[in-house]
């Protein structure tokens, strides 16, 4: 491909998950057609502030910033962070009820995450802390906060430090809803070419079924991103965020992102949401 279009940065986190799912593209199992490739690894608000101005070409993201860069970026079908009862969980050193969390300081990871909605949607009048992911749990041992939402590793590592599940808003998005949690996914820049843009998604979908077939193989490459986790706990992590739904949202996965947008604007989050202006994607599956 000619021109500015020549190399393509694609950007996500540097979590085990992300490894998993991005090892054939990674490592050159997996190759582009007419371009090259480059990988960014950052953390997911960085990730959604840098969708805000277009920096890259290709990027993971929180399904919350979705309406915010919606002009500039369309979904892909692939590569979603979506399952049954799992999300992000609310931690803290000592026991926490439902009707105490109102009067407690939450760390929560960015303000455009999707677990901040979840957290405002269980509880509007929360009081939150933004503070990057990887140092949650250290802020909230130092008593910085009083708890604190966590989305990465140390979901499978938290009773690790001495600290306690309060709250899983996965299970209680299932609870309430009987639909898959949608957290993230992956867009495109929609001033690339259609040529890129299918075979960005060709491949990426082809590296996810890739690593799903070679699980011991990729779950090696991706333990090298797995913080402090065992190989069973990564085990663990990469099969709640890799499945299904990463493959393609389906029909399943499409009603759950629309019931998402619906309950975040019915909370207020954000305003004037209508069905109509959900996510518009190529979904192909």
């Amino acid at each position: 491909m000619p021109g500015k279009f020549s190399q393509i940065t694609i950007a996500h986190t540097p979590d085990a998950d992300d490894a998993f799912m991005f090892y054939a593209l990674t490592t050159g199992i997996v190759k582009p057609v007419g371009y090259s490739i480059k990988h960014e690894l950052t953390s997911m608000q960085n990730l959604n502030d840098a969708a805000l101005t277009g920096k890259y070409e290709m990027s993971a993201i929180s399904f919350a910033a979705y309406p915010h860069i919606s002009d500039r970026y369309d979904l892909m079908d692939c590569g979603a962070c979506m399952g049954y009862k799992f999300g992000p969980i609310l931690v803290a050193k000592k026991p926490i009820t439902e009707s105490q969390i109102m009067q407690k300081t939450i760390a929560i990871p960015g303000l455009l995450t999707t677990a901040y909605w979840l957290l405002k949607i269980f509880c509007p009048a929360v009081n939150t802390k933004v503070i990057p992911s990887n140092e949650i749990i250290d802020a909230i041992k130092d008593g910085a906060v009083d708890a604190g939402l966590i989305i990465d590793g140390s979901q499978m590592t938290f009773s690790q430090h001495g600290l306690q599940k309060i709250v899983d808003l996965g299970e209680w998005w299932y609870e309430t809803t009987k639909l898959p949690l949608p957290l993230g996914g992956n867009i495109v820049r929609k001033d690339l070419p259609e040529k890129i843009i299918d075979n960005l998604t060709t491949i990426f979908r082809k590296s996810i079924q890739y690593a799903l077939d070679n699980r011991p193989q990729t779950v090696k490459y991706a333990m090298r991103f797995a913080q402090d986790m065992s190989e069973e706990q990564a085990l663990k992590f990469i099969g709640r965020y890799v499945n299904k739904f990463t493959l393609a949202y389906g029909e399943e996965g499409q009603q759950a992102l629309v019931e998402l947008f619906t309950r975040a604007s019915y909370a207020g989050i954000f305003a004037n949401f209508k069905t109509s202006s959900a996510p518009k994607n190529k979904f192909t599956g």
